[in-house]
């Protein structure tokens, strides 16, 4: 396809909060929302799906107000879509081409006015990749996120096939995939991971050895002290009880006071491609909530469904669009 083939408006359909607040009181749909200028790195992207995160909620309550960019803002990180708009710095990307990220390099400072809920996003090519062809747009958006979040954790406290690891929220969205990547991409020996009781079996189809019901087990009684602790719920952030005595390592997704260690995704679209092969032959899935996806009318609803805290991977939004 052509840029000559391509005509993008001016104004465009898109999700908008113009003040911090609960979104189910600030979130509007708009129909005269600025289509983004493309900076010469970045590539115009019309969107096609795009998922929900914990961040995006907390950002529109001003949980980041100090780094935030002004509102009024478009939520949303994740996204997938086609590219109708280069910029003239480009080297690897063509119109046409189908892709998905996370548009965000650094998720809390200056994250984007114009994301991923809205038609058109802007988006620099370094962030983005080729999205796999076996994967849908709604199963493409689910990913970037929270699969960069995995991946940089576990190479963060140096994970090994030798290493045995506990994740806490394994039906998460970071959760699940942490657990496929655990043993499909770096072959951990053991894996454990805690849910609720009625996701326990989606558990232990992931890969997860031991599927612990934090309803009715307390983690801190396993007689099995691990390696690693990755914490992607943070409320039970205590998990630094549950590493070896002297040698484990407890990592976290939101602030966690010592000695665990937290730190913030710096998306790449080169993280995308290094996973590539793991998707494409299907030993790492993406999970989406199965209530969704949740047309872009009820982004509003799946917002509520995501803060219930029941969600089983990802609440995802789509279609925005119909596919080019």
């Amino acid at each position: 396809m052509s840029s000559s083939t391509v005509t993008v408006p001016t104004k465009m359909k898109g999700w908008v909060y113009s003040e911090y607040g609960d979104p189910a009181q600030v979130l509007k749909l708009e129909s005269e929302v600025p289509v983004p200028d493309v900076k010469e790195d970045q590539v115009l992207v019309k969107v096609v799906a795009a998922a929900l995160n914990l961040l995006d909620y907390k950002r529109m309550e001003g949980a980041i107000k100090a780094t935030d960019s002004s509102p009024p803002t478009v939520p949303g990180y994740d996204v997938a879509g086609v590219v109708v708009e280069l910029g003239s710095k480009v080297k690897n990307l063509q119109v046409g081409d189908e892709v998905y990220g996370n548009i965000n390099e650094a998720a809390l400072l200056q994250p984007k006015k114009y994301g991923s809920l809205a038609e058109y996003t802007a988006v620099e090519e370094k962030l983005l990749a080729l999205k796999p062809q076996n994967l849908s747009f709604a199963e493409a958006a689910s990913l970037p996120l929270a699969i960069e979040t995995a991946l940089e954790g576990l190479e963060k406290v140096g994970l090994t096939s030798e290493m045995s690891i506990l994740v806490l929220g394994g039906a998460g969205g970071v959760g699940s995939l942490v657990i496929q990547l655990e043993k499909h991409v770096f072959g951990s020996y053991k894996v454990a991971a805690t849910s609720s009781t009625s996701k326990l079996e989606r558990l232990k189809s992931m890969g997860a050895d031991l599927a612990i019901d934090y309803t009715k087990q307390n983690v801190e009684e396993l007689d099995h002290k691990f390696d690693v602790v990755f914490d992607t719920v943070v409320g039970m952030a205590m998990g630094r009880v549950w590493a070896k005595s002297g040698g484990g390592r407890v990592v976290a997704i939101l602030p966690v006071p010592p000695p665990a260690s937290w730190f913030v995704v710096t998306s790449k679209g080169s993280a995308l491609e290094k996973l590539k092969p793991y998707l494409e032959s299907g030993e790492v899935k993406p999970l989406i909530d199965p209530n969704g996806p949740f047309p872009f009318s009820q982004t509003l609803e799946a917002f509520s469904h995501l803060m219930t805290g029941r969600a089983t991977g990802k609440v995802v939004v789509h279609p925005l669009i119909y596919i080019l």
